[in-house]
């Protein structure tokens, strides 16, 4: 019996990975607004190396192939790891992003850790980085100890010139609206990687309740997580299924609106595709398969962005 169940869940699977390959189109992108280009407006799109199953050499050859203009990858202090990724970068002419943050639950140590990697990133003698991408703090750090991790980032980003920007994440000082609210109002320099899909997960909504607050955060955003998510999961199973309609288009309305901020200004907006494989990626039960390609659905939505805002 238990045979049976699998087989038909394997099958069932293969079967809408195929309607999916074939027919990219049959769940509705979302439709193109103006791509009226502004002077000095650009758009960078970044792959993910976050589930990707293979070597950095491979996942830049494939980043490169697929059309993403640079990647997005937490900096690693092993040297050898370094010196694979700046050679495929530069093979490949990628751009890169970096992610670096800090783990403990003491503030100090965070604090320290945090700072250490920002610096080796940032002064990596191979490769300036496009951006530095920051968990940032804790949510139960105090504000006071949080606002560390602001003021170094605001002061070395200014010192060397590389944009660092705070991501509105779970478990990090910016993890819901109603947290992060204080943090934009208070520092003015505050830059965010806007991944906007942890606040409807933690409100369990799309935000309606708090317009003001989602406006403060997208006139501060530089860097966008577009992942769509809903209020059970930071993560819907597949942005092309109809099923999940509402979800996208709300996160399209507020990418719209940083978009036409970023042309209005004349600026650079840096975009990663970050649909994640499981356990954010669901799966199906009794064999742990996700249920849509990881990868497929990150092209996808770099070429609805390309369509929409370019």
């Amino acid at each position: 019996m238990r045979y049976n169940r699998r087989h038909f869940l394997g099958n069932s699977l293969a079967l809408t990975s195929t309607l999916l390959l074939c027919s990219p189109d049959i769940f509705g992108a979302p439709k193109p607004v103006s791509n009226e280009r502004s002077k000095g407006f650009e758009l960078k799109i970044m792959a993910p190396y976050w589930g990707f199953n293979g070597s950095v050499t491979d996942f830049c050859k494939k980043a490169k192939h697929d059309g993403y203009d640079g990647i997005e990858i937490l900096w690693s202090q092993d040297i050898t790891m370094q010196k694979e990724l700046f050679t495929a970068l530069k093979e490949n002419q990628l751009a890169v992003g970096f992610l670096c943050r800090g783990d403990e639950p003491i503030p100090d140590s965070n604090f320290a850790t945090f700072k250490k990697v920002i610096i080796a990133a940032a002064e990596n003698k191979y490769q300036q980085p496009l951006y530095i991408n920051v968990h940032s703090g804790r949510d139960f750090f105090t504000y006071e100890e949080n606002k560390w991790f602001i003021d170094f980032t605001v002061s070395y980003s200014k010192k060397t010139g590389v944009p660092i920007y705070h991501e509105t994440h779970r478990s990090r000082m910016l993890y819901s609206a109603p947290a992060a609210l204080p943090y934009l109002q208070k520092n003015p320099d505050l830059r965010l990687t806007l991944d906007i899909s942890h606040w409807c997960n933690v409100s369990e909504s799309l935000l309606e309740d708090q317009p003001a607050t989602v406006e403060l955060a997208i006139s501060r955003t530089d860097h966008v997580h577009s992942r769509i998510g809903h209020a059970e999961g930071p993560q819907v199973g597949d942005p092309r299924a109809p099923e999940w309609k509402a979800e996208s288009d709300a996160h399209f309305a507020w990418w719209d609106k940083v978009v036409a901020t970023k042309k209005e200004q004349g600026k650079l907006l840096t975009m990663l595709t970050e649909f994640g494989p499981p356990s954010y990626m669901p799966t199906i039960p009794y064999t742990n398969r996700p249920v849509a390609d990881q990868w497929e659905i990150n092209v996808y939505m770099m070429q609805a962005w390309k369509k929409r805002y370019l």
